[in-house]
C-alpha cells in the first residue's frame, strides 16, 4: 500500500494526455496494480484483473516471499506490462522479507534489530531519516537488475508506501535510474509533478487513487461512481488485488481492502462503467516512450 495523501491538480497549460497524443477532453486512466510478488493469492488476483478484468499493469516488488513465482507468471505473459515497485519496508511479519543487497552493506536500511522498518509513520520517518543515499541506489539497483536478470522489461518505476521516494533526493536518484535503464517513474505529490512537467514528462493530470484510502463498505458503488466523474487527462489508480482467500486471511491485514479491489475489477459492471463513459484504459508503455525520449542518462 503506498501513503493516502491526495494532492492538488497541478496546474498546466498542456495536461499529460495531450503530451501523450490525445485530445483535451480525452479521460485517460491507468489501473496499476501495486503488490505483486508478495503472495501467490496476491499474484494470481493481479493476474486476472490484467487478463479478466479492468485492470492496465502491475508493479512487482523483487524482494518479497512471491515475486519468484511473480516473475515466472509474467515471463509466460510478455504482453502484461509491468513497472519495479521499489520496496525499501516490510509490513507483513508473517511472510517478511528483507534487501536484496547484502545487510552489511546497507545498514541504514535496516531498523535496530536488522529488518527493514515497517511502513508505519514513526517506521518511515526513521527510514527516511537514517537512509544513505548512495545505499538506496545500491538497493534499488539490485532490485532493478534482478528483473532484467530474468529476461524482463518493466515500463516503470514506482515506490512501495514511499509517496514519490519520500524525499527528495531519493525522488532525484530514481529519475536518474529511469533514465539510465530507459523506464518511467510514477509521480504524484505536486511538487513531483510540478518538477517532472516542468521537464516535458507526463505524469498524473488529478488527483492519484491508493485504493488503500476508500472505505470498504459500498466500494463497489464509489469505483463506479468515481469513474462516471473522472476528469479529462491522465489518470491513475493503484489498486490492490488479492483472492482474500483463507491464507491471506492469515498473514496481510490488508486482505479486505485487497478482496474488494479484486472483486470490483473483475466484475462486469467495471467494464460496463468503461464503456459507458468512454474511458480509455492505458498503461505505462506510451509514457515510457516520452520519458525515454525526453530524458538522456
Amino acid at each position: 500500500m503506498d501513503e493516502v495523501s491526495v494532492p492538488a491538480t497541478v496546474a498546466s497549460s498542456e495536461q499529460s494526455s495531450e503530451l501523450l497524443g490525445y485530445p483535451p477532453d480525452a479521460r485517460l486512466l491507468i489501473v496499476n496494480c501495486d503488490d505483486f510478488g508478495m503472495y501467490s493469492a496476491i499474484n494470481a488476483a493481479v493476474i486476472e484483473s490484467v487478463e479478466e478484468g479492468i485492470a492496465s499493469s502491475c508493479s512487482l516488488m523483487v524482494p518479497c516471499p512471491g515475486a519468484p513465482q511473480a516473475m515466472k507468471l509474467l515471463s509466460r505473459r510478455p504482453q502484461i506490462p509491468f513497472g519495479i515497485h521499489l520496496t525499501l519496508v516490510c509490513e507483513v511479519p508473517d511472510i517478511p522479507w528483507g534487501p536484496l543487497t547484502a545487510k552489511e552493506r546497507v545498514p541504514s536500511l535496516l531498523d535496530p534489530v536488522g529488518r527493514l522498518f515497517s511502513p508505519t509513520p514513526a517506521g518511515r520517518a526513521a527510514l527516511l531519516g537514517q537512509a544513505r543515499l548512495d545505499e538506496i541506489e545500491l538497493e534499488f539497483r539490485a532490485q532493478v537488475d534482478a528483473v532484467a536478470d530474468a529476461g524482463l522489461t518493466p515500463t516503470h518505476l514506482d515506490f512501495h508506501c514511499l509517496a514519490d521516494g519520500g524525499r527528495d533526493d531519493i525522488l532525484d536518484l530514481t529519475v536518474a535510474l529511469a533514465a539510465e535503464y530507459g523506464l518511467a517513474v510514477r509521480v504524484w505529490l505536486a511538487p513531483g509533478r510540478q518538477a517532472m512537467r516542468g521537464r516535458g514528462l507526463p505524469v498524473t493530470d488529478n488527483d492519484f487513487l491508493d485504493s488503500f484510502s476508500l472505505d470498504i463498505e459500498g466500494k463497489a458503488a464509489r469505483y463506479a461512481q468515481m469513474l462516471r466523474d473522472l476528469p479529462p487527462g491522465l489518470n491513475e489508480w493503484a489498486v490492490h488485488p488479492s483472492l482474500g482467500d483463507e491464507e491471506s486471511q492469515a498473514v496481510d491485514g490488508g486482505w479486505p481492502v485487497r478482496r474488494t479491489d479484486y472483486e470490483f475489477l473483475t466484475s462486469p459492471q467495471a467494464r460496463e462503467v468503461l464503456l459507458q463513459e468512454d474511458i480509455a484504459v492505458i498503461d505505462y508503455q506510451a509514457i515510457q516512450r516520452v520519458w525515454s525520449q525526453s530524458l538522456s542518462p
